[in-house]
């Protein structure tokens, strides 16, 4: 073996979290390797595999000869045969005829191949971040290369397209496919998609003679995304993405280039120039690609200074981190690329001042980060600190970042949210123990903040000159409307009313002399606030609106004042989220919670946050106290929980555990007040118990910022001794149908300190008819005999909240028999299908932004869940108790469903839920009546540029889920 091979260069392994273990797999192929790579560096490489990565390893167990082969060889030689071999895999040997399969086979094995040698060179410490970013980009070049010849030459050989020349169809084609991101830049991620536009000159295109260009490019592109990211049993290619075209909710998959430059000439925005500042030709006709670009480059690169795209670019990045300025940082959970101190706070330090100042320096023009972070340096735009710290933050968190994907080949740049897996995770990154990565990462990451605050986020204080605002006299000041345009009011003139009439004591919350006082010196700085919303003038609007509704102002004014930071965050609340706005305006002491060093400390976990409400209720001296404290607890809690969903701190799936952990609280304390005071007045029932089971949305732990409370309520007693035994006893049944009542009231009823939650009763035996609350024999009776399949459906999702946990216990086996009994899969389908399709003519839906309704969305996901819980639990019990999700997943892995179909529905689900957990909390109202400001901001808080694209994505993800759901259920 040469001095170079790449076992000989290897000089780092991960922490083995399970040595025992790792042993035991390694055991299973070490025979099949050479002496050499069974000890050293080499077996300490691979004990660290086989440790932390699934999907590593199984690529290792499945082919060692392979893995030998590409240990024992230079890695830079394997990376050269392996993209050659990539770029060939579409071009048959001479007068072959092209095999698909035999195509798409090569094409995923040398994936297997690439994925595998890009680990063991990154994780081996022989090559540098950069040279691990550029391997996978340069075979993401050949990988769609070779796919365009496997799809190209099969056309040429009907007759349909005309290559200049037969052996290199793609040359002077007149296709071009460009690659952006970072495809485009040399920088993907280990498990990146990769962003692909394709353009197409209608006059060079060589097709027959009536083929129109548009359709069979457009096919082209589509079979092209097919072969790559298509799952067979060898794996996919690349996941492929072509949402950075030109308008791609309403273009084909290809354009033509005189198309897309009119569009990027007319109407083409800022964060596509920030986009095209990466783009490069990757395959077709290269030349065209070239000149395209060429021609395109007064669009990228403006003449002058174009200090308003920091401005434009910064406003996205604001709306993905609704709260701005926390000097503490988490790390479970954190998002390495979005979260604060993360990628894209260094991407857009670079790719801002490129855009300002690149149209006068040719040299600010390069595609990759840390080139430009060197050439911002060397024009003087930055010093040689910030590019160095700047620049090993990079390398640091993309090494995190292809660390995080290799687990398991998934898009993913968030850190694990449970303490085991994070300390697994810090092993596989080479650290001793979450401790020091914990460190490691906080130290990059408030770099990256200190820098990127110098440039986009430093504030003023209170007293800073930022331009005329006089609001006094009944005139209209020319210098304020002045300056409130440039601060982005679109209708100054009734944003100096508003604030007049402030100043005039028209809003009784701001009428006393003390609240005017401080008004008075605080608006400068509130009028700033505001301006750094998305719609300053709806911000304006919703605070006015706030003043109206609230008694006195005082103690929020001061507040504000006093906290800059609380100051932002109520400014971006007011105008991404108004429902938290109006939190703040009727409780303001809500803020303190965002100022406390826990705040970027979350958790889902039921039992801490009962302990929390707990404690913030305390103990209520009477029965209206406890009322008001809870009603107090859950909006400081529910405030919490949206604030760190708006600021990244939680995920949306984390949000819906949180909001659901909060109310199983409100629950479990309410009914434990009502049974106190039930008590004093009619005594104990002997033998009696009760207890509430969650269904929908509550039972599945993914509640919304407005969901209301399905609850069931079961009680049993004794038969014998059936009365209370207090002063005004009652009969069993009477008295917990008339306790039940009293949780109701406790949870819903209006008190001084607001509501708390609206509750359905609705779920329970017999639906809306009869008692409210349901002895549990009378359970079982409905659940032998009389129990149809849509109520069955609805069980699926029932969960334990509150109450004697004996008959919480008694009642959930109760429901997991009825759920296992077997049934027919087809029967099941069949009646499932029915009840969507009832659902459908009765409720209809509100349009493409209802995620629950309509066709293809959240409601025939959970359906699909539900039907393949109830056909085969019987013989796969552990369906029970498992959200939509996992359901999918688990069914996948059971054979019960298709991987590919099961990966594209959990997909999609991810991605509904997310944004329906968004609309809960960022629009009020009817979802489809949303203002365009609120949809914009909604498809920024999902990673998507506006709001056209989110409601394509919809739109295709509801197509593919119904066609499925269509498939699967009949």
């Amino acid at each position: 073996m040469t001095a170079d091979a790449l076992h000989a260069r290897l000089s780092a392994a991960p922490v083995l979290a399970d040595p025992a273990g790792a042993e035991a797999r390694f055991a299973e192929i070490a025979a099949d390797l050479p002496a050499a790579l069974r000890r050293g560096p080499a077996r300490d490489l691979l004990l660290g595999l086989a440790d932390h990565s699934p999907f590593l390893w199984g690529i290792a167990r499945r082919d060692p000869a392979r893995l030998a082969r590409l240990l024992a060889d230079p890695p830079e030689d394997s990376l050269a045969r392996l993209v050659a071999d990539q770029r060939a895999a579409g071009r048959p040997e001479s007068g072959a005829r092209v095999d698909p399969d035999a195509v798409s086979r090569r094409l995923r094995l040398n994936r297997q191949a690439l994925a595998l040698l890009v680990a063991l060179a990154d994780i081996g410490g022989v090559w540098p971040p950069e040279r691990g970013t550029g391997a996978p980009s340069g075979f993401a070049d050949a990988s769609v290369s070779g796919a365009l010849d496997a799809l190209l030459l099969p056309a040429a050989g009907l007759g349909r397209f005309l290559p200049q020349d037969p052996a290199d169809p793609q040359r002077e084609s007149g296709l071009v496919g460009l690659g952006l991101g970072k495809h485009g830049a040399g920088e993907l991620n280990y498990s990146s998609d990769i962003d692909l536009v394709v353009f197409f000159d209608p006059e060079t295109v060589p097709l027959k003679d009536g083929t129109e260009p548009t359709p069979f490019v457009s096919r082209l592109a589509q079979g092209l995304a097919k072969l790559l990211e298509g799952r067979t049993g060898d794996g996919y290619v690349h996941r492929v993405d072509y949402r950075l075209r030109p308008d791609p909710g309403s273009t084909p998959t290809a354009i033509s280039l005189n198309s897309a430059f009119g569009y990027y000439e007319t109407v083409g925005q800022n964060w596509e120039r920030a986009a095209f500042i990466k783009a490069r030709p990757v395959a077709g006709d290269i030349a065209a690609g070239e000149r395209f670009l060429a021609e395109l480059r007064p669009f990228i690169w403006r003449k002058y200074f174009d200090f308003g795209s920091i401005a434009d670019v910064h406003a996205m990045k604001r709306q993905i981190h609704a709260v701005r300025g926390h000097e503490t940082l988490g790390v479970a959970g954190h998002d390495i690329k979005l979260g604060r101190g993360g990628i894209r706070e260094i991407e857009f330090f670079v790719q801002t001042q490129q855009l300002v100042f690149g149209g006068r320096r040719a040299s600010l023009r390069g595609r990759r980060t840390l080139d430009m972070l060197a050439g911002l340096e060397a024009e003087g735009w930055i010093d040689a600190e910030a590019r160095d710290q700047l620049a090993e933050a990079y390398r640091f968190l993309r090494g995190i970042e292809h660390r995080l994907q290799m687990v398991d080949d998934a898009q993913t740049q968030r850190l694990p949210d449970d303490a085991d897996a994070l300390d697994r995770f810090a092993k596989f990154a080479g650290y001793a123990d979450r401790a020091a990565f914990e460190a490691a990462l906080l130290a990059q990451a408030r770099r990256v903040q200190a820098h990127y605050a110098l440039l986009f986020e430093a504030e003023p204080d209170l007293s800073a000159g930022i331009g005329d605002l006089v609001f006094s006299g009944t005139g209209d000041d020319p210098g304020t409307l002045k300056t409130l345009r440039q601060l982005g009011f679109r209708e100054p003139e009734r944003a100096v009313e508003t604030v007049r009439g402030w100043h005039f004591g028209r809003r009784p919350a701001v009428r006393s002399p003390r609240a005017r006082e401080v008004l008075t010196e605080l608006v400068p700085a509130l009028i700033q606030a505001l301006s750094g919303t998305p719609d300053p003038d709806a911000a304006l609007a919703s605070l006015d609106r706030a003043f109206g509704q609230m008694p006195a102002a005082v103690e929020l004014l001061t507040i504000l004042r006093s906290h800059e930071r609380l100051r932002l965050l109520f400014a971006d609340l007011l105008g991404t989220a108004p429902r938290l706005a109006d939190t703040v305006a009727f409780s303001p002491h809500v803020l303190d919670a965002v100022i406390d060093p826990a705040f970027v400390e979350p958790t889902t976990d039921a039992a801490v946050l009962e302990a929390q409400y707990r404690a913030l209720v305390g103990a209520p001296a009477a029965h209206e106290d406890f009322l008001d404290r809870s009603r107090d607890a859950a909006r400081q809690m529910r405030f919490v929980t949206g604030a760190r969903l708006l600021s990244g701190i939680l995920p949306p799936s984390g949000a819906g555990r949180a909001f659901s952990g909060i109310a199983q609280a409100a629950v479990a304390t309410s009914l434990e007040a009502v049974i106190r005071a039930f008590e004093a007045d009619h005594g104990r029932i002997p033998g009696g118990r009760i207890a509430v089971l969650g269904f929908g949305r509550l039972g599945s732990c993914q509640l919304t910022a407005d969901s209301d409370l399905d609850l069931v309520v079961l009680y049993d007693f004794d038969p014998e001794n059936r009365t209370s035994d207090g002063r005004r006893p009652l009969d069993a049944a009477v008295a917990y149908n008339r306790l039940t009542q009293r949780l109701v009231a406790a949870l819903t009823a209006p008190t001084r300190r607001g509501g708390l939650y609206e509750v359905d009763l609705r779920l329970r035996p017999g639906g809306g008819q009869g008692m409210i609350a349901t002895q549990l024999k009378s359970l079982r009776t409905y659940l032998a005999e009389e129990v149809e399949l849509w109520e069955e459906m609805a069980l699926t999702r029932a969960r334990v909240l509150g109450g004697d946990p004996g008959l919480g216990t008694e009642a959930a086996a109760a429901i997991r028999e009825r759920l296992a009994r077997p049934r027919d899969p087809a029967a099941v389908n069949r009646e499932v299908r029915a009840m969507r399709d009832l659902v459908a003519r009765e409720k209809g839906d509100g349009g493409p932004l209802d995620l629950k309704l309509s066709p293809g969305g959240l409601l025939d996901l959970d359906f699909l869940a539900q039907s393949l819980v109830l056909g085969h639990a019987a013989d796969h019990p552990d369906l029970i108790g498992r959200d939509a999700p996992e359901v999918l997943s688990r069914s996948a892995e059971l054979g019960l469903l298709e991987g590919d179909a099961a990966e594209r529905l959990g997909q999609a689900y991810r991605l509904f839920d997310d944004v329906h957990h968004w609309q809960r909390l960022m629009v009020e109202g009817d979802p489809g009546e949303a203002p365009a400001a609120a949809l914009a901001r909604l498809a920024v808080a999902v990673g998507l540029p506006d709001a056209r694209t989110l409601a394509a994505q919809l739109d295709a993800e509801r197509a593919g889920v119904r066609t499925l759901f269509e498939r699967l259920l009949g």
